[in-house]
């Protein structure tokens, strides 16, 4: 059986995080690698959940759009936000990424585990049109991994569903996997960037863990891919 990343989905899972009164996550270690040497420019965050990559860009000068389809989530990050005092940086913006169209491209477009109600590649695919000639594109996403547990999805009753930025919650350490359908390779990303348009800078499979000394955390299994649009000459 396989997830419905719908609106419904999102704001179950926010709800039901709210509950248990979770911690928020830092930002991802991914994106302050591959960003920190960039220019600011504006930034388009999709997928953003409790805003913790779009707090992390705005407090670093970039100008950010911040989109999700939680209600919810975007109410959480934007008091965070407000209270980092780079609210003014931020905007946020409720939306399907599956239907949404923003009015500009951007210099930077993110995205963080983000899993809409379309097809993962098709999304991935989907967002690197909305990067401005010249900007980036850093996608961060969950490793598919052939014939690992989980392989053919499960459903967010029996396991934490995997959130824009609390991958940990949809891992342990005893293996659990997201649904396949939320999970890509570095290949199967880079195959749908057009080498004419896209110079791919990153293409990584790395794992990490959340955890302490204590070995409670999370192993994650991350794909990461940067890569940067040719300006319009070039192409």
């Amino acid at each position: 059986m396989t997830e419905e990343f719908d609106k419904g989905f999102w704001e179950d899972h926010w709800r039901a995080r709210d509950r248990a009164q979770a911690p928020v996550a830092p930002p991802n270690p991914h994106l302050l690698r591959e960003v920190a040497g960039l220019a600011p420019g504006t930034a388009l965050e999709a997928g953003c959940g409790e805003g913790a990559e779009a707090i992390w860009l705005a407090s670093r000068g970039w100008q950010v759009t911040a989109a999700d389809i939680s209600p919810r989530a975007l109410a959480r990050a934007g008091e965070r936000a407000a209270a980092s005092g780079v609210g003014h940086r931020v905007q946020w913006v409720e939306a399907d990424l599956a239907t949404w169209q923003p009015p500009s491209p951007y210099d930077l477009v993110t995205t963080h585990y983000a899993h809409p109600a379309m097809p993962q590649l098709d999304f991935y695919e989907r967002v690197a049109r909305w990067v401005a000639p010249g900007g980036t594109l850093l996608v961060v996403g969950h490793l598919h991994r052939e014939g690992a547990a989980g392989d053919g999805g499960h459903r967010h009753q029996d396991h934490a569903p995997a959130d824009h930025s609390h991958a940990e919650h949809a891992h342990g350490s005893a293996g659990v996997q997201p649904p396949a359908e939320a999970s890509a390779t570095a290949a199967s990303i880079t195959a749908r960037l057009d080498a004419a348009t896209w110079e791919v800078r990153t293409a990584e499979e790395p794992t990490r863990s959340t955890g302490g000394d204590d070995g409670s955390g999370a192993l994650l299994h991350d794909v990461v891919v940067r890569a940067v649009r040719r300006p319009r000459h070039e192409s």
